[in-house]
């Protein structure tokens, strides 16, 4: 365990981005009922997605971590679970075929109910009130009740994390990701694109070559990874006293402590400060994190916050998740990639290309460009080719429904069509469309990176 730490260690120190609430005794009693609840995942689950990660340091594998902007209450259902756990296995698989490593998948999932404001307040019509925060805090209506922040919240993104956690398992172990079912994968409204024929007719080669192992005694029944498949949830821990009070003690190794509320957690832009709380808490657990990196991070800074939450420089522990934007990834990345190298550093790479790419449209809706989000991609990929470093994962915002909030791609959406079908709750997403073109640009990105004998190539067997 961290030197002096506790999991309510964390309040002893300035915070970011939480929310006030009216009364304070409710609180605390919600935090009490909260502690008396069994954990949603489970320490050793935590330790295989942190050796997973370990791979991906050493570049032998990849992270491909994405869903929701930001989950909700009104859009909980089967169905858009199932959407988005589809679109995640087919990126995976092009990028698995096409690069010939393993694929590490993480989804925004179970517990993304939280996001961090640019302002605390907002106003209408000269009317202000409490920005909205996500479902975890308070409502997207501007009424004054809605927007107040409610404990009992915390309540419900548990038992809805809960039940979304034990469909993702289901879908994991049960079956549904069986490679013999790709086919299956694709949804409705993708079907007849480009993209759609042109993971058909890789998933039509992968099946006969699975066709021939099965001729050889080698499918689903006598390899578990043909049929099932690890998924991992994860979300950025904002609200650290729902963390705190579902932070556990591994009964199989005293004095190591997990928050059990994902098997990873991201720290943000916007909560990174070296003394603040974010930092304390997260130094502590023994999770895998994630580090938000912003055109504003420098490389004193980075390592500093790397020493903090890494000192033992495990490979496997801490992401650095670079979200620059298209513009600035080629100009300010470099210097932190250096130095990580330079110290020897053995963080995971990952690319955000939506944070730093958001804009509002003149007609008001918050979009990202399609195009920029490909720059992005694109270099960060460029930066790792050039320093000699991994590009090692994708973190991107997405979801299986039918969306038009992200202008261009295949689609060519533009911005007058944004408003046919704008459904976030907080930020633009990609649809899987478009997930699917970027998961082809990038399997294009590893294979190159495998011909210049970056990456290793340990075979099919790693596809599920």
């Amino acid at each position: 365990m961290a030197r002096d730490w506790t999991a309510r260690s964390w309040r002893d120190k300035p915070i970011q981005q939480v929310p006030t609430y009216p009364d304070p005794r409710r609180v605390t009693a919600v935090e009490d009922e909260l502690a008396a609840l069994p954990p949603l995942v489970f320490a050793g689950e935590a330790r295989r997605l942190r050796a997973s990660l370990a791979q991906v340091a050493k570049g032998k594998a990849f992270l491909l971590q994405g869903g929701d902007c930001a989950e909700s209450f009104e859009e909980f259902s089967a169905n858009t679970i199932r959407d988005t756990f589809r679109v995640i296995l087919q990126m995976a698989v092009v990028m698995t075929y096409g690069a010939a490593c393993p694929v590490v998948k993480v989804g925004r999932m179970a517990g993304q109910f939280a996001k961090p404001r640019s302002a605390p307040m907002e106003e209408i019509d000269g009317v202000s009130l409490p920005s909205y925060r996500g479902d975890m805090v308070n409502g997207m209506e501007f009424q004054a009740a809605t927007r107040t922040p409610d404990p009992e919240r915390l309540l419900r993104v548990y038992h809805q994390s809960a039940a979304t956690l034990n469909l993702l398992r289901a879908f994991a172990q049960g079956g549904y990701a069986d490679l013999f079912q790709m086919h299956r994968w694709t949804l409705d409204f993708v079907k007849g694109s480009p993209q759609a024929e042109r993971y058909e007719d890789m998933a039509n080669r992968i099946t006969e070559a699975l066709g021939f192992m099965e001729a050889c005694g080698l499918n689903g029944e006598s390899v578990s990874q043909l049929r099932e498949t690890e998924f991992y949830t994860s979300h950025e821990a904002l609200l650290l006293n729902y963390e705190e009070a579902l932070t556990r003690e591994d009964s199989t190794r005293p004095g190591e402590f997990y928050s059990t509320t994902a098997h990873m957690l991201w720290i943000g832009d916007r909560t990174r400060q070296l003394d603040g709380a974010h930092i304390e808490y997260m130094r502590g657990i023994r999770n895998p994190v994630g580090l938000k990196a912003g055109p504003s991070m420098t490389p004193d800074e980075l390592l500093r916050l790397i020493e903090a939450l890494d000192p033992n420089n495990d490979a496997g522990r801490l992401t650095v998740i670079a979200r620059m934007g298209a513009d600035a990834v080629e100009e300010h990345l470099p210097a932190l990639v250096r130095a990580t190298k330079r110290e020897g550093r053995n963080v995971v790479w990952a690319c955000d290309p939506m944070h730093g790419n958001t804009v509002k449209a003149s007609s008001g809706f918050k979009t990202r460009s399609f195009d920029r989000i490909l720059r992005e991609v694109r270099g960060f990929f460029a930066v790792h080719q050039a320093e000699g470093t991994h590009a090692g994962g994708v973190h991107f915002e997405m979801t299986g429904r039918d969306v038009t909030e992200c202008i261009g791609g295949a689609q060519a959406i533009t911005e007058a069509r944004l408003g046919d079908r704008y459904h976030t709750h907080c930020d633009p997403r990609l649809n899987a469309h478009q997930a699917l073109e970027l998961a082809f640009l990038i399997s294009e990105g590893l294979k190159q990176e495998r011909t210049l004998g970056k990456l290793a190539a340990p075979g099919l067997a790693a596809v599920s």
